[in-house]
C-alpha cells in the first residue's frame, strides 16, 4: 500500500476523468482515485461516491483536491467517517491536484507539498 494517494472530486464526472488522466502523466506511481457527480451522473457531488473512492484508493493517506463548495462540505462528512486521513485542499483544483501529484512521484514529504501549494490557496 502506498503511503499517499490523491482523491479528485468534483460536480462532472468528465472534469474528474480529464484531470486523472493529465495527472497520470506526470504520477503514474501514485494512487489516484475520482469522485465525479451524483449517483445518475448530473451535476452534484455525491457523498457514497466519494466514500468509495476512499476505500479503493491504495494510499493510506489521502490529498484530496475538489472544485466547489458543496463538494467539500461532502468530503468533510466523509472525512468523519474514514478510517484514512484526508488532508483537505482548499486550493486551484488542476494546478494544485497536478503539482502534488508530481511532487509525491518523486517522494516529496508532505509538509514540503503543503508549502509548495500554499500560493495557490483560494481565500
Amino acid at each position: 500500500m502506498s503511503k499517499y494517494g490523491i482523491l479528485l472530486v468534483s460536480h462532472v464526472s468528465e472534469v474528474v476523468d480529464g484531470i486523472s488522466r493529465l495527472i497520470t502523466q506526470v504520477a503514474a506511481d501514485v494512487p489516484i482515485t475520482v469522485a465525479g457527480g451524483t449517483e445518475d451522473n448530473d451535476v452534484g457531488t455525491s457523498l457514497e461516491k466519494i466514500n468509495q473512492a476512499i476505500i479503493e484508493n491504495e494510499g493510506e493517506e489521502l490529498l484530496v483536491f475538489y472544485d466547489l463548495g458543496s463538494a467539500k462540505m461532502n468530503l468533510e462528512m466523509a472525512e468523519e467517517f474514514s478510517e484514512k486521513p484526508l488532508h483537505i485542499f482548499n486550493t486551484a483544483f488542476i494546478e494544485s491536484a497536478y503539482s502534488a501529484a508530481a511532487l509525491l512521484q518523486v517522494g516529496v514529504p508532505l509538509a514540503k507539498i503543503e508549502k509548495e501549494l500554499e500560493p495557490l490557496i483560494i481565500k
